[in-house]
Parts: C-alpha cells; sequence; structure tokens
C-alpha cells in the first residue's frame, strides 16, 4: 500500500498449506523482499518453503535448507548459475497470491489510509485474523 508521502510498503506473507497466513512483516517498499525472508520463516516448521523469484538468494536458499526444508524458488533473470526449480510444487504458490487477495478486499488495507506503518500493520493482522475466524 501507499502512505501519503509517497513511501510505500510491502507485506510479506508466510501461509500454510490451507492458505491462511502464520506470519506477516510489513517493510518498507524500497527493501528487496529477499531480506525478509529468513524473518518469515524463522521457527516455522516446513517441508517446503515456496516463494517467488524475488526470494531467489543463496543466503534464502541456505536458511531454508539450516531448516530442514525444500527450496522452491524459481532462479532470477540476473543469476549466473541457475537453480532448478520443481515447477509443478511452485504452482502451489497461488495460495499466497490468493491469500493476498483476500488481505486486500479490506479497504483499509488495499488503500493503506494510515500513515504509521504500526497502525497498517495492525490492520494488516486484525485482517489475517479475520481470513482464520472464517
Amino acid at each position: 500500500g501507499r502512505s501519503r508521502g509517497g513511501l510505500t510498503t510491502k507485506v510479506h506473507v508466510a501461509a500454510d498449506a490451507l492458505g491462511l497466513p502464520v506470519r506477516i512483516l510489513v517493510a518498507p517498499g524500497h527493501r528487496g523482499d529477499v531480506l525478509q525472508g529468513r524473518g518469515l520463516i524463522d521457527g516455522l516448521a516446513a517441508g517446503h518453503v515456496i516463494a517467488d523469484m524475488a526470494y531467489d538468494a543463496d543466503h534464502f536458499r541456505d536458511s531454508i535448507a539450516a531448516a530442514g526444508a525444500t527450496a522452491t524458488i524459481p532462479s532470477h533473470p540476473d543469476r549466473s548459475r541457475r537453480v532448478p526449480c520443481d515447477w509443478r510444487m511452485y504452482r502451489e504458490r497461488n495460495l499466497v497470491e490468493r491469500l493476498m487477495g483476500r488481505l486486500k478486499q479490506f479497504r483499509r488495507i488495499a488503500t493503506r489510509y494510515d500513515k504509521l506503518a504500526a497502525n497498517f500493520r495492525g490492520f494488516v493482522l486484525i485482517a489475517a485474523v479475520c481470513l482464520w475466524l472464517k
């Protein structure tokens, strides 16, 4: 979402196999997505971590392996050495895309009226709780 100052924020979400949010991070929009990767998975038990190519970095793949999970992340086009990707498993990432769509059905999240990131994050968390209650 956008704030009034022209700054952006990104909502990073870890979802379970049913597409429900298990961890949400709100970060400045100008920061790279992969910088939030470790925080999204830290302490979560998972067999697979599926992410888009914005999360393709060796250090994040190392964190996934250290957590005992398998990384399913397409190689970024700038990567010199391509890493194989299980494209059948990668199709499951649509759960996160649909989750983000459900979160953005809450007008306050889609439009980001809040000036403060803490307030915006609070409403994202309230929306996530509502999704769990449905």
